[in-house]
């Protein structure tokens, strides 16, 4: 279907891969993985034919149809969602418009009996029977279908792409490629900007899809329910094996391991044969002997180790001062959009320390109050920041709002108060941009290097609220996992929109899900949210919960057979058991925690009180593990209860 061969590729004197070769088959649905900046969407733009490589040969099947997804969509402005997923049928809609011309000048001509008018009629047998064969009078009601099962309503039809979030645009780009009949797809970053049933409905599409697809994520819950097949670029180079994700990195493991272990014999073999040479090269008896091992170490093929990425970035998030108890309160927040209301009523308060996520479908809000709560949109009702709050704002589209022709270091310069300019390289550093790399224009970066930056340059101003809207967005796996443990370490508040729940486990103890124009509050992190939906995971939520319009049914099996209330008391009896499991962690971790504090105390009083707000996050800590240990007898007691 598709072979690439001896391919390579520099950028400023960089080899960014070299003399790569694979192929693609029907079937293969290939995770292409990497760190940012490996060279991933530089290999997809190659592979669709919009880049020539330095070296090597891409060559394609003859008649073979490839769709490519590309990272930033270009939307067409004034185009219907209608009129924008019919471009998926060029030859046909070229077909329509070369049928009304010769209808029309049929329609005009009188001279019936002449050659020309003879022609005509031959021309619109032709594309008549043309446009039947590629299925003309079909492709309308097949349009309506796919756009139906993607989420949207007849009254979306004719709405201008617009007016709809970069999620559900992307819809419209999926369904194009759907409704093309593609042999192979090229995939970059499809996740992005899609809300949980997108995802479930792309990975159900892909996992039927009878062509090959090759895909660009950092989802690995995603890339282990698609994948069969991992492809990664790393220094340079690719390894390729027949496994998804989760099961290639440990069996990526098992082969350097292995690698490892047979260089190390071959070294000691290689020492010994270099003392005997040594040895025997002055006697003139064993000169032969010394010339024979001399020719066996030339021929002998050095085992190499797979090169293995290892920088990552150093994060932190500081806390600029101490704020009020409470840090945003709303009242009445209504948002409209036009004819369409987001946001109906909706009142919150966010106490200082809290970690919260918001969650729910693309088009239910989430953006909007993220944006009003930092200032960004005008609004209905009120909303009013705490004492000393200082916020911090992290944009679905940040990066999008860097200025492409400065450099990274002037990027910088330009959002550095002056007492930080200083440090500017440091900060740099410490998000992988060393060097010269500093010198390179915004235009010039990836993805997930332009989201560093962007991050990197947040740092420059203080904050002790932080919103962050879709922050993974183009971050490679190694990058997330730092991100992560970042915000589990930042003292201050935080409000996180995600769709990712690898990310978002361990990082909340409230979530906010948003449905119907209100919000829902869950007292608890992300597993717990879950719980109370009944569902194992966001998957099943997107589907329905049991008891909701359109959910699936209960599974029941022979051990649960004892009719709906013996399974619904099973089903509540484990959600509390994951409940207390939940509770029992938060509070070894939070006593944990406060024994270093007391060791602290012990060890150096007057140097660890005179640390600003000491005593207030030292007494909120408290009386976090006292609510947590009423939480956990009132489950306790439940759970007795059911016995």
């Amino acid at each position: 279907m598709l072979n690439v061969h001896d391919l390579s590729v520099s950028f400023g004197g960089e080899a960014l891969f070299d003399g790569i070769s694979f192929q693609l088959r029907p079937g293969d649905r290939v995770g292409l993985i990497g760190k940012n900046g490996a060279g991933k969407s530089t290999l997809l733009k190659m592979l669709a034919g919009e880049m020539n490589p330095d070296q090597g040969t891409v060559s394609r099947e003859k008649g073979m149809a490839l769709g490519y997804l590309k990272q930033d969509l270009e939307f067409r402005r004034g185009n219907t969602v209608l009129e924008e997923a019919y471009h998926a049928f060029e030859e046909i809609r070229g077909l329509e418009a070369e049928l009304e011309r010769i209808n029309g000048e049929l329609a005009r001509r009188e001279d019936y009996e002449s050659e020309a008018y003879h022609d005509l009629m031959v021309a619109l047998s032709d594309c008549t029977h043309r446009y039947e064969l590629i299925g003309g009078y079909q492709y309308q009601g097949e349009t309506e279908k796919v756009l139906l099962g993607l989420g949207f309503r007849r009254t979306d039809f004719d709405k201008p792409t617009e007016t709809f979030s970069g999620g559900w645009r992307m819809r419209i780009e999926l369904a194009k490629l759907l409704l093309q009949k593609n042999d192979l797809l090229l995939l970059d970053e499809p996740t992005n900007h899609l809300d949980i049933e997108s995802i479930l409905w792309l990975e159900e599409f892909l996992r039927q899809f009878p062509g090959a697809v090759l895909l660009v994520s950092h989802d690995k819950m995603f890339l282990d329910q698609v994948t069969n097949r991992t492809i990664e670029i790393s220094l340079g180079r690719i390894y390729d094996y027949p496994k998804p994700y989760s099961e290639f990195l440990v069996l990526r493991d098992e082969i350097r391991q292995q690698q490892l272990s047979a260089q190390k014999n071959q070294q000691r073999e290689i020492q010994q044969a270099e003392r005997l040479i040594e040895r025997f090269r002055a006697k003139s008896s064993k000169a032969s002997m010394a010339q024979s091992l001399i020719k066996k170490l030339e021929r002998m093929d050095r085992i190499e180790v797979d090169g293995e990425e290892t920088q990552v970035m150093f994060l932190r998030f500081p806390l600029s001062q101490q704020p009020g108890k409470v840090v945003l309160e709303g009242v009445g927040i209504t948002k409209d959009y036009g004819n369409k209301r987001v946001l109906d009523g909706v009142d919150l308060s966010i106490e200082r320390g809290s970690k919260i996520a918001f969650v729910g479908q693309n088009g239910q809000g989430k953006t909007t109050l993220a944006r009003i709560l930092v200032g960004q949109l005008s609004f209905g009702g009120q909303c009013k920041l705490g004492h000393n709050v200082q916020l911090g704002y992290f944009a679905q589209d940040q990066a999008e709002f860097l200025d492409g022709d400065l450099t990274v270091l002037d990027t910088m310069m330009d959002g550095a108060p002056e007492a930080t300019r200083p440090r500017i390289r440091d900060i740099l550093g410490a998000f992988l941009f060393r060097g010269d790399e500093v010198e390179k224009p915004v235009k010039v970066l990836s993805g997930g290097e332009r989201n560093r930056l962007a991050l990197a340059r947040m740092l420059l101003q203080p904050f002790n609220v932080l919103v962050m809207d879709e922050p993974t967005n183009h971050l490679d796996i190694p990058s997330k996992k730092v991100l992560k443990e970042a915000l589990r370490h930042f003292e201050g508040t935080l409000i996180l929109v995600s769709h990712d729940r690898d990310f978002l486990q361990g990082l909340t103890n409230m979530v906010y899900e948003f449905r119907d124009q209100k919000i829902k509050p869950y007292l608890g992190d992300i597993n717990f949210y879950l719980e109370q939906r009944q569902a194992a995971d966001f998957r099943e939520v997107e589907r329905g919960s049991p008891g909701e319009e359109g959910g699936r049914p209960p599974k029941t099996s022979g051990r649960e057979s004892g009719g709906p209330e013996d399974y619904r008391a099973k089903k509540k009896q484990r959600a509390l058991k994951n409940r207390l499991n939940s509770l029992e962690s938060q509070i070894h971790s939070l006593e944990q925690h406060l024994a270093d504090i007391d060791h602290q105390l012990l060890m150096d009083y007057d140097q660890t009180i005179s640390k600003p707000g000491f005593f207030d996050r030292y007494h909120d800590k408290k009386k976090e593990l006292e609510q947590l240990m009423g939480q956990w007898e009132t489950v306790s007691s439940e759970l007795e209860g059911l016995g």
